[in-house]
């Protein structure tokens, strides 16, 4: 069928078309005057129009009967087939099609490339067609061959400099996820290599380009199992001071996006992360983060409470309560349903008697109680449920625990 649908955007022959739509035919059929039509084209207008005349000539017609013409069906296909053999046509070179070729040759023969790159970045930038012209000639091998340079010379200033410079064009030419191609060069495990070095000591314009690439790749699907299994907690302190970059809410919004797809993958990740600093580092952004951001970091949060080392550093952390708690009915449905989940983890597998009074102390009860009373069964109120017969009977011996609060425990016990 796909291979129709291009066909029908060729020229074909004449005789392949339907005289009532003038489009290539997938099911030709001949009435008794002898023309022949695409199927669905007549039987509409025979049958749901009621017109009892040839629509090609007008010549009444009293047989209404419908012939299949195999014969021009089998000369279509075969047309079709013949088709799909030729080699695509190459779109024409773009008006900087000389310029790139001597900037590709210029950057290819001398050492000194980083001027003829960032030259090369403007004109890449300046539309569609010099991005294709670009491709068609090779540069996105050329710039990968740059950007590996470095696990040979990593120590060479020239060298890496070109390769922030390369991962800057990369990044305009990787446009969209769908991408496959370039997808599939840059997952290659000496680019992902390359690219987790540039994170970690690269530029601040560099590490901008590495998480953007990194944030597409994440967008595709990419399966990050077998590039986390050799990294270790520098690589993810890079991540975690990316999240914390003020300056720049591009990349620290991606660099979120990038951790949530790691974590979520890759269990073992999770322990690196807290080794890091990540619960402590989450936990202070989260205050002043908006709405987007506050949903992704509390994600990150409930991911790494998932783990008993997350666990720990959550409930050391004189902040993470109230933090969690304030969040909950303030933000969004989403941000509520996932501050349950990292109480829960909590409540469930790290209940010491500091955590429980804090969450008592900090409002984190009420809270909790008030979203008892939302209607509906839900796995969130499941987890309420749970949460109050596991821990309701201490939370009531507390002096400041609310009166009002009492029944609704009451309830709960008896449920």
């Amino acid at each position: 069928m796909e291979m129709v649908k291009n066909n029908q955007t060729m020229d074909f022959p004449p005789d392949f078309s339907c005289p009532i739509s003038l489009e290539l035919m997938k099911d030709p059929v001949t009435i008794s005057t002898g023309v022949t039509y695409e199927r669905k084209n007549i039987e509409k207008w025979l049958f749901t129009y009621k017109k009892k005349s040839c629509p090609a000539t007008m010549l009444s017609i009293d047989n209404f009967d419908i012939t299949p013409n195999h014969t021009l069906r089998r000369l279509i296909l075969a047309w079709q087939d013949s088709c799909s053999q030729l080699p695509p046509s190459s779109p024409p070179p773009s008006i900087k099609h000389d310029e790139l070729m001597s900037l590709l040759n210029t950057i290819e023969s001398t050492p000194f490339k980083v001027s003829s790159l960032t030259k090369l970045r403007i004109i890449v930038e300046t539309s569609d067609d010099v991005k294709m012209d670009f491709r068609n000639c090779g540069g996105i091998e050329m710039l990968l061959r740059i950007i590996v340079q470095i696990l040979v010379e990593s120590l060479d200033f020239l060298t890496f400099r070109a390769c922030e410079v390369s991962l800057g064009v990369l990044n305009q030419l990787f446009q969209s996820e769908e991408d496959e191609t370039l997808l599939k060069l840059l997952s290659k495990p000496e680019c992902m290599k390359s690219m987790s070095i540039m994170l970690q000591r690269g530029s601040a314009d560099a590490r901008v380009y590495t998480i953007s690439i990194f944030q597409k790749m994440v967008r595709a699907e990419y399966n990050w199992d077998f590039f986390i299994h050799d990294q270790g907690v520098d690589f993810f302190k890079s991540l975690l001071e990316l999240v914390s970059d003020e300056i720049s809410t591009e990349a620290s919004t991606c660099a979120l996006q990038v951790l949530i797809a790691i974590l979520g993958s890759s269990k073992k990740s999770r322990l690196k992360v807290v080794e890091a600093g990540g619960v402590c580092t989450l936990i202070e952004l989260l205050p002043d983060s908006n709405k987007s951001k506050s949903e992704k970091m509390m994600q990150l949060i409930k991911l790494l409470c998932e783990c008993p080392e997350g666990r720990l550093a959550f409930t050391e952390h004189k902040l993470s309560i109230p933090v969690i708690t304030k969040k909950i009915l303030h933000v969004s449905d989403t941000a509520s349903k996932i501050g349950v989940k990292i109480l829960w983890l909590i409540c469930t597998f790290q209940p010491t008697e500091r955590v429980l009074e804090e969450m008592l102390i900090f409002g984190s009860v009420k809270k909790l109680v008030a979203l008892l009373h939302v209607d509906g069964r839900s796995s969130t109120k499941e987890k309420l449920v749970k949460m109050f017969k596991l821990h309701g009977s201490s939370w009531r011996r507390y002096s400041c625990f609310p009166i009002e609060l009492k029944d609704c425990l009451g309830l709960v016990n008896s449920s």
